[in-house]
């Protein structure tokens, strides 16, 4: 063992941290952070609507926003990490991110509401490369570090199941904004016990970082985004096509300027390895065809069934138990299995029960739903976890944050792109019902405002009013389901041949 006191906070090798675990514990806090905060505005949405009287593109954005700019910056924060060391970022971007769900939590205006989740998105961009970058410095024995990567993904998981649980409980006792206030405390345990356990560690040799590059990528992801959204939503005018021309065009001079430089932001040699481009791709495709459904399930649960905010989060839970029981297990799996057969399986397991989700109706019985849950979330355990170990597989230690950051990015675009598309065809086809006489048009604008606007009409008008609702908005959920599964069945094909060949490394 080698190296003295000057180098201990970023020795990494597993036989040297006796303390690795603890450390990870404090690690997996802040993605927990995060999934919690993406599950609970989920199940808000309906009272935020209700209070601040978004518009259903307004929603949309509330939606999407936060994904949107963490897409534009995770690369930039994640190689800010690489070089000012990644405990720092870690730790400044948990306590942005706590104070600022605070301006969440407050928001009194849409517009507002749309601007507290985009500052989110800034310091949610810190946390996630920098946990997948610390564990690939913490634990350096391959199995060990599949395990890692496992309890990272089971913990997110995990947080998807205790978000709508408590959330529910919140929104049947509290305001809305309460949901967001359930960060603080995990932040403050984040930070009070990261400055003492976590190790630092950064790139010994990183080279500056490059503000043009930077602005490039944010640029270019932002406007991409928000171009193929109004696309999908308003069709391809001439301030959509110029938007998105001016995004491809910001990305192409980051790609070029990334080449040149001596000590580029995102070293893109990486995407010559096919078993890196192949994870990174499964992993945008995949949170794509699943992003729809996950930000209107809880509308449906809700809205459409009736059920409490409470117990809607319950009706959640199954997704969060089989993708937690599946990390667990998926890296010993894709080494007695394979990389391809393990994460094309588990896609092909999300289709197939995503296909189950087009026949859902306000009579489905909970079984049916539970099981396609559960499935879900089995196929995205053993998907996630080993394309994450590939992707963290494929580079040295020293380039770790770089490296996650392209996960966390292709996670975050899929999501932004999944919400766009498939959130588009749900509301194109909702807005299409054809309501009673005396329908306001602002039920038209999403859900949330019809089971409102229904309040105040006579009760067979608002009968008829509702009924016209949540048959036209599960239409556009099954819609949004079918093209879903059409995408996940998609990728666990082209999975199968991009990741021919493709192993777990194996133990010391």
């Amino acid at each position: 063992m080698t190296g003295t006191s000057t180098l201990r906070p970023v020795r990494t090798e597993s036989e040297g941290r006796p303390d690795r675990w603890l450390a990870l514990a404090v690690l997996v806090l802040a993605v927990l952070l995060v999934a919690v905060d993406a599950t609970v505005l989920g199940l808000a949405t309906p009272y935020i609507s209700e209070d601040l009287h978004p518009s259903g593109t307004q929603l949309l954005w509330i939606g999407d926003v936060y994904s949107f700019v963490i897409a534009g910056l995770l690369v930039s924060m994640g190689s800010l990490g690489d070089r000012v060391g990644r405990k720092r970022v870690l730790l400044c971007g948990a306590a942005a991110f706590g104070a600022i769900s605070v301006l969440n939590a407050y928001a009194t205006t849409p517009g507002l509401m749309i601007l507290a989740r985009a500052l989110l998105g800034v310091a949610g961009a810190t946390l996630m490369p920098a946990t997948l970058a610390l564990i690939r410095n913490l634990v350096h024995d391959p199995r060990e570090r599949s395990l890692a990567i496992g309890v990272w993904g089971a913990t997110a998981s995990a947080g998807t199941a205790v978000g709508p649980i408590v959330g529910g409980f919140l929104l049947e006792h509290f305001w809305w904004g309460s949901v967001f206030l359930i960060n603080l405390p995990v932040m403050a345990v984040l930070v009070l016990v990261g400055i003492r356990t976590l190790p630092e560690s950064r790139d010994p040799d990183p080279g500056p970082w490059d503000l043009v590059s930077v602005l490039l990528s944010l640029i270019g992801m932002l406007t991409v985004v928000y171009a193929v959204k109004e696309a999908a939503t308003h069709g391809f005018g001439p301030l959509t096509l110029a938007t998105g021309l001016l995004g491809a065009t910001a990305l192409y001079g980051f790609v070029r300027r990334q080449l040149t430089l001596p000590t580029p932001l995102l070293d893109m040699r990486l995407f010559r390895n096919r078993g890196f481009s192949g994870a990174v791709l499964a992993d945008l495709l995949t949170v794509l065809g699943m992003s729809g459904l996950v930000f209107f399930l809880s509308q449906f649960l809700q809205l459409v069934q009736g059920r409490p905010p409470f117990e809607a989060g319950l009706a959640e839970l199954p997704a969060a138990v089989g993708a937690v029981a599946a990390g667990l297990v998926a890296g010993h799996a894709a080494r007695r299995f394979s990389v391809r057969a393990v994460v094309s399986g588990g896609l092909a397991a999300i289709g197939v029960a995503l296909v189950v989700l087009t026949t859902l109706d306000r009579s489905t019985g909970y079984p049916l739903l539970g099981a396609a849950l559960l499935i879900v979330g089995v196929g995205a355990g053993f998907s996630f976890t080993v394309t994450s170990d590939v992707i963290l597989s494929s580079v040295d230690r020293n380039r770790a944050g770089a490296a996650s950051a392209v996960s966390e990015t292709a996670y975050e675009l899929g999501a932004a792109l999944g919400i766009a598309l498939l959130g588009s065809i749900v509301t194109a086809a909702y807005r299409g019902f054809t309501g009673p006489a005396g329908t306001p048009e602002a039920a038209h604008e999403s859900l949330g405002a019809a089971v409102e606007a229904s309040a105040s009409l006579p009760a067979p008008t608002s009968e008829a009013l509702l009924g016209a609702a949540r048959e036209s908005f599960v239409h556009g959920l099954h819609l949004a389901s079918g093209a879903g599964a059409a995408v996940l069945l998609a990728t666990s094909a082209v999975a199968w041949f991009l990741l021919k060949d493709q192993r777990l490394e194996k133990e010391f």
